[in-house]
Formats: structure tokens, sequence, C-alpha cells
């Protein structure tokens, strides 16, 4: 039997590994690299396996840097099913539509920018001295003239319809009447809702088939809604092998979602590899804040200056805790029940999914909302807002609410209108509850605001751009610790220790480098036997 690792080795996205085993060649997740534009998609342009070998697809949960890449698998061959939990088929349903349409407007973009670049240049070399190449293509001149403003209005009246919308029709046509380079979506919604018709969910502990003598039973990994342990089982040679795959492991004593299993089945336990994700392999989230004491500090001080709380969160289980977290202060009474509005198409679906899969709740959740009849994720002072004309109108409201938007990092999506309209209120509070990357919208709001306060909020309050323009905050910062969904080193250790699993090697994979490197000598100074292997690299079993 042989591994191979393609994806997630030595960094955090993109994760892939393969299982070869006889006839059979198993992929575990095919997600999509995530980062910075250019190297992003180079990495998932370059499809390292042909899809028409590949038997079946493990999925371990939804996020897109796991599934990210199915729909580019499906759109080129494959013929085999993606196999995973169903409440993991359900949000997959919603996120790879999603993923298709971002990657369609993505390229709309860049074909929009690269095709008016050109017709500005296009337009100044003809206001002043022009010239050309053998090709026919223009070429620059020092005489040209800088457009007017109205100049470029025309220019970009051509290539929209509306204020917003891009002409995709004109802009296509255009692209090619210059012979300019045609950008390519990755894949598209039609792609992504093809790729959905692949998928076969099944319950936790139920055996699978995936290929000729390969089987495969799903743990509760207490990362997100319907994440999954896999264990797999394959004869080759007249020899029976185990391998264990965490996918993304969750933390312990959080709402909604189950604890990750401990406790597997006896023909489980005996693992010849475990491959073991280390996002936090050398890191501590730090002292869990209690975080609804905290909310409850952040609403109840807000709303007594007048104001409102923004929040942005990720809308796949960061924005369901929340809610779930605002539901219980609301029935205890704890705050003023201001209105609570959740300002985002993607975490409406996804909130729906969660609704319709009680049956992975944890016992709090059935003991606290289902066993009085609530709908944890509904009540009476919360709305969901899905029309671009009611998010509108929600950014002009005066009185005291709560606002959860998407983008989590505020790089994009409905939480940028929000925060341009409140940035400058001393009188609201922009709450951060994940974490945030560098060179995002979300840190310099983090890093500025904290400092701002730090100084006593003296002198001119710091600037941030937002959609263009420059806006002071000085809107209060607050930074609530706790929600993050994976796991640190200590509880990765808990997961290791304390179940019932005897594990001969670890692979350790999905961290950066120094994270998975630090985690992998901890493990052999702990008496495991752990290696972080490198892309491309295959390891025999055996």
């Amino acid at each position: 039997m042989h591994i191979s690792f393609y994806g997630a080795t030595r960094e955090v996205t993109g994760s892939m590994h393969m299982i070869s085993a006889g006839e059979n060649r198993v992929l575990l997740d095919c997600g999509m690299f995530q980062g910075r534009r250019k190297e992003s998609e180079q990495k998932n342009r370059v499809f390292p396996i042909d899809s028409r070998v590949i038997t079946n697809v493990v999925l371990s949960h939804a996020h897109i840097d796991h599934s990210g890449r199915i729909p580019l698998l499906t759109k080129n061959g494959f013929n085999g099913h993606i196999i995973c939990t169903r409440p993991t088929v359900d949000a997959c349903g919603a996120l790879l539509p999603d993923s298709g349409h971002i990657q369609e407007s993505d390229a709309q973009y860049l074909n929009y920018k690269a095709l008016r670049s050109h017709l500005y240049q296009s337009m100044s070399y003809k206001n002043g001295k022009t010239g050309s190449y053998k090709n026919g293509k223009t070429r620059s001149s020092k005489n040209g003239k800088k457009l007017s403003g109205s100049e470029q209005k025309k220019i970009q009246k051509m290539l929209k319809t509306g204020k917003h919308k891009l002409n995709r029709n004109a802009i296509d046509d255009l692209i090619k009447k210059y012979h300019l380079e045609h950008i390519q979506p990755l894949y598209t919604v039609d792609d992504a809702q093809n790729a959905l018709s692949y998928f076969d969910g099944y319950p936790y502990q139920a055996e699978i088939t995936i290929g000729k003598d390969m089987t495969c039973e799903f743990y509760d990994a207490g990362h997100i809604l319907g994440s999954a342990i896999s264990i797999i089982k394959a004869k080759e040679n007249g020899r029976e092998f185990t391998i264990g795959y965490t996918g993304d492991i969750g933390r312990f004593d959080r709402p909604i979602i189950h604890d990750p299993s401990l406790n597997f089945s006896e023909k489980h336990r005996d693992l010849d590899l475990l491959i073991m994700e280390s996002t936090y392999g050398d890191r501590s989230h730090g002292p869990a804040d209690d975080l609804k004491s905290r909310m409850k500090h952040v609403i109840v001080d807000t709303f007594n200056r007048g104001g409102t709380v923004l929040i942005p969160a990720f809308a796949y289980g960061r924005t369901q805790e929340i809610v779930y977290v605002l539901h219980e202060l609301y029935n205890e009474g704890q705050v003023p029940k201001i209105p609570v509005y959740v300002d985002s198409p993607l975490a409406i679906k996804i909130t729906k999914v969660f609704g319709e899969h009680p049956e992975v709740y944890d016992s709090d959740t059935h003991k606290d909302f289902l066993e009085n009849g609530e709908n944890p994720f509904s009540f009476r002072q919360i709305q969901y807002v899905g029309s671009v004309e009611e998010s509108i109108a929600l950014t002009r409201e005066e009185k005291p609410h709560i606002v959860i938007a998407a983008s989590g990092m505020c790089e994009a999506g409905r939480i940028l209108h929000h925060l341009r309209n409140r940035v400058h209120n001393e009188r609201n509070t922009i709450l951060i509850v994940g974490f945030m990357a560098q060179h995002t919208l979300g840190r310099r709001i983090l890093e500025q605001g904290r400092a701002y306060e730090k100084s006593g909020r003296r002198g001119r309050p710091p600037e941030l751009k937002i959609l263009g323009k420059e806006y002071p905050l000085k809107a209060q910062v607050v930074k609530l610790n706790g929600f993050s969904a994976h796991g640190d080193k200590s509880e990765l250790l808990k997961f290791l220790k304390g179940s019932n699993l005897r594990i001969k090697k670890i692979a350790v994979v999905h961290g950066e480098e120094d994270q998975s490197l630090s985690f992998a000598k901890h493990l052999n100074g702990e008496g495991f036997s752990a290696f972080v292997p490198y892309s491309g690299e295959t390891v025999y079993i055996g």
C-alpha cells in the first residue's frame, strides 16, 4: 500500500492525499489552495492526478480548502463517488455553487480590468501620438494624453449594465476583438451543481465500501457540522491495513456539535498510519474567554451608548455559534433584546443545513433547545437578511441592533457596507470573533483599533480604506477569543493520548511548515513515530 501527499503538506490549504492499494486509487479530500491569487491559481489549475484513474473520494468535511476542487475533478473524467457524511453533502450543496460563483465573478472582473486598461491606453494614444507593432496592437507613446473623467466613464459605461453589473457579452466580444488574454474561471456554478450529483452521504459509524476490499467508517471530528475522522481498512496481497485520516480536528467542550471522537471500535484501533492535521501544532488558543459573559458586556455597553454591534463572521460554523450564544443570552434575559440581523445569503443557506441535522447536535443543545421545542438558530429578535435591498436598508437603521455579516476577515461581502456606515461613530462596536490574517482589513481594524484604545483614544483616529474611500476608525474594537474551530496543540494531544487508538506512525499535514515540524518533533518526544511529508511524496506502508 502506498500513500501519496498532494496538498496541505507543509501548508494549510489544498488538502489532498491518495491511498493506492491494489486497483484502488482513493482520494482523501480534494481541497482548493487559498492565499495569494497568482500562486493559488497556478496550484489549483494543475491537477496532480488524472481524474479518470481515481476510484472514489472520501471527503472529511465541506470547507473549501478540503472540498473546493471537486468540481474540477468531476468535469475532467472522474467516474466515482464523493463519500462523506450527510450534513457534509448538504453543506457542499451551498458552498460549492457559491465557490463557482466566486470563480466566475473573479474571472469576469479580471477580464474587465484588463480590457478597461487596454481601452484607456488605446484612447489616450489617440489623443496624442500613436504607433503600432507589426501585429497591429497599440504600442505606448510618450505623447499620449491622460483620459478625462468623462472619457473614462464612457468606457466604463460600455463595459457595464447598470452601475455595478458587468456586461459580460460586451467584455467577451471586445477581448476577442483586441486579441487579449481571456481569463477562464477555475470552474463555474454549473460545474459545481454537476459535481453535487456525485455525492453520497452516510451516517457516522456505518461501514461503506469505497473500493475493492476497501471500506471506510466515519467518526465525529468535532470541527464543524458533519466533519469526520475517516478510518479506512484495505486488503492488499493478503494483508489488511488500517489508515486513519483526521481531516480537521475540532475543540472540546464547544457548543452545538459533539467533541472529537475518542472512542473507536476495536476493529479500528490499530492504525498503520494516521494522517493528522497540525494547524495549531505549536500554538495555544490561550485561556478560553467566557464567551457569554464577554459578549453580554459588549452588547450592554454598546446599547447604553445607543450604538450597533457589527460582527464579521464566516458563514459556515462561526455565524451559527454566535447565533447560538446570543439565543442563550436572550433566553436568560441577560441582555437587552435588541434586533439581531444575519446579513449573508450563504450563512442563511448554511444555517438551514444546521437546522436540518439535529441528529448531530450535542447533549447540551438538545437539553437547552430541542427538548423545549426551540430551534437554536431562530428566536423572536433574529432576522435573516437575504435581499440586497434589505441589506442596504439595514445600513441606514439608526436604532441599536446587532449585525452578523460575512466575510469573516472583512475582505469582501456585505460586512464592508456596514463598516463604512458605522466605523466612524464611537457609539458602535466592531466585535472580532476570529483569526484575522495578515494584510486583511480585519487585521488592520483589530491592530489599529487596539492601538487607538491603548492611546486613550486621544488624537486623530486611524484611517481605514473601505471600498475605495478613507474612513476614521472611531468605533470601539473588541476581540473575543474562544471561537476557533481548530484544536490547539493541547487539544490535538488530548485526541492522541485520550483516544483508544494504537498508532504505528503519524504523517503530520495541514499546517504551516513550522507548525507541522514542531508538532512532529513534540510527538516524537512523546513516544510517537511522526514525520512531515513533502508535497508529491509517496510513502510505502507494508
